[in-house]
């Protein structure tokens, strides 16, 4: 009877660990593919730079239904001579987007490293491992915490499923972010509404938000502005990304799958 009980509240424990890091899931469906062209600053000039596809769809991970998302990203051969990326993500999340699995393949210049997260969700704890593996060498970590924990990708996918109804300019959004070597606190800013005119020339109504760093003055730094639809699919139209070496953009040019209509289009191509 003991190990019963003691088997119940651990159980318990995790069913409460889940339901407070999972979503109600209103935006994505399995079989949504959005493609995106990737743009590089180089000189002062914009210049094509390869292309970024992302794919949600079923999956079953230790025998419990799930969602898989994967995202891919690769440099066309004219900016491998300057920069090549070779970038592979892959997150599985619960059906209700709790992350129980994340990795990440980056070859980015002539650098190539793989993170990796598992997730898992015991007595009211998330508790997170993770290692970094480069140029041979893994670096594992373990973390239990009592907030919840994610990664990349699976923020991204609860993102899209909150609602910003409510929403105020300025308001930050605090989470806690793994990302191979350790678990970073990361704050999302949302910044309002915008018009946003695609590469395919349809205009679409979006909600724009920051990820920003701090510096060790307290100022703000940008790394990523996002620009998702405002309509129940939230779909991310536009990255803008601050990197070392320069910035780059990301724009949507083709969605296959979404699960509601596309009420945020202001203004159809021609």
């Amino acid at each position: 009877m003991r190990k019963l009980i003691l088997c119940l509240c651990l159980l318990i424990g995790s069913m409460a660990a889940k339901a407070q890091c999972g979503a109600v899931n209103d935006a994505i469906k399995p079989g949504e593919t959005l493609s995106y062209e990737l743009k590089f600053n180089w000189k002062f000039i914009w210049i094509n730079a390869g292309w970024a596809k992302m794919t949600v769809n079923e999956a079953t991970y230790k025998g419990m239904p799930c969602l898989r998302t994967d995202l891919e990203s690769y440099t066309n051969k004219k900016i491998d001579f300057f920069f090549k990326m070779r970038d592979t993500l892959t997150c599985i999340t619960t059906k209700d987007l709790v992350p129980v699995y994340f990795r990440k393949g980056a070859e980015e210049g002539k650098r190539y490293t793989v993170d990796e997260v598992n997730f898992s969700y015991r007595n009211g704890l998330c508790i997170v491992d993770q290692q970094r593996t480069l140029r041979g060498n893994t670096d594992k970590h373990h973390d239990e915490m009592e907030v919840c924990v994610y990664d990349m990708l699976s923020i991204l996918l609860q993102a899209r499923s909150y609602d910003p109804t409510d929403y105020k300019v300025g308001q930050k959004i605090l989470f806690s972010m793994a990302t191979g070597r350790a678990i970073e606190k990361q704050t999302l800013i949302y910044r309002g509404k915008e018009d946003f005119k695609s590469e395919n020339n349809v205009t679409y109504r979006c909600l724009v938000f920051s990820l920003v760093e701090y510096t060790a003055e307290g100022k703000e730094k940008e790394v990523i502005t996002f620009y998702v639809t405002d309509d129940r699919n939230h779909l991310p139209v536009r990255l803008d990304m601050y990197l070392n070496f320069g910035s780059a953009k990301a724009f949507l040019t083709n969605i296959e799958g979404n699960r509601h209509p596309l009420t945020s289009i202001v203004e159809e191509g021609k």
